[in-house]
């Protein structure tokens, strides 16, 4: 049984920054925060939100899209 909350099992996965998630998809980050700020998410991709305020992605997000041999 697994007793890892969403974000303690995020702590243990490589995470990108909202400027390297963006980088990878060829857009502004701007874009992302606006998208995550209205609908607490990017296109169903949840963030881990730091204590400081900013943004850590899963670094599979870009698979997730995509839909490419990935589980949420």
């Amino acid at each position: 049984m697994n007793n890892l909350t969403d974000n303690e099992s995020r702590a243990h996965t490589r995470m990108l920054t909202t400027n390297e998630l963006a980088f990878k998809l060829a857009m502004e980050p701007q874009s992302i925060r606006k998208r995550w700020s209205q609908t607490g998410s990017y296109f169903s991709i949840r963030p881990l939100k730091l204590p400081n305020g900013k943004l850590r992605w899963p670094a599979n997000a870009i698979d997730m899209l995509f839909n490419i041999n990935c589980v949420a």
